[in-house]
């Protein structure tokens, strides 16, 4: 549960975990190629296994690497001193960069999840009485129960179609 609350508080969560991918990754790499700096071939190589680190450790859909052309786009855009490489500070810019659009899909599959279909449950639990048999069964059910039931159905239903996508 502590680990849900985190992701809630937003900006602040998303930029932890943005440190702590890009901190290791750097370090990884830095270590491999022993320079102090990243090249372009070392950058998408950090890339790949940044939205590796992302797609095994961020609930959500599978998310696809960038394309070689819009890692260079963005490289220009991040080298700040114009040294054709990547120092830490601009690596963490760059990622950030690169990610952007990766936690906006969480966030918005999160913000569903755990707001609204519980508040949809409790709003419709009234709709079930008129089902013979099931409504009968949901009023007697209290309403933290009934939301939480149709919270992991929501969860459910979205790994299920993120499991029919491949």
């Amino acid at each position: 549960m502590g680990q849900v609350l985190d992701k809630l508080q937003g900006k602040d969560w998303r930029k932890r975990q943005i440190r702590k991918i890009t901190d290791r990754v750097f370090d990884q790499l830095k270590n491999q190629v022993r320079t102090v700096n990243l090249t372009f071939e070392d950058l998408y190589i950090a890339v790949l296994l940044v939205y590796n680190d992302i797609n095994k450790l961020i609930p959500g859909p599978h998310f696809d690497p960038p394309s070689k052309d819009k890692v260079k786009e963005i490289m220009k855009n991040c080298d700040i001193n114009f040294d054709g490489e990547i120092d830490r500070e601009e690596f963490y810019g760059f990622i950030q960069q690169m990610t952007a659009d990766t936690f906006t899909v969480v966030s918005q599959k999160l913000i569903v999840t755990l707001v609204v279909a519980p508040t949809v449950a409790v709003a419709t639990k009234r709709a079930t009485e008129g089902v013979p048999g099931v409504g009968k069964v949901v009023q007697r059910l209290p309403n933290s129960v009934y939301a939480s039931l149709v919270t992991l159905a929501a969860v459910w239903f979205q790994n299920m179609g993120q499991d029919s996508q491949f």
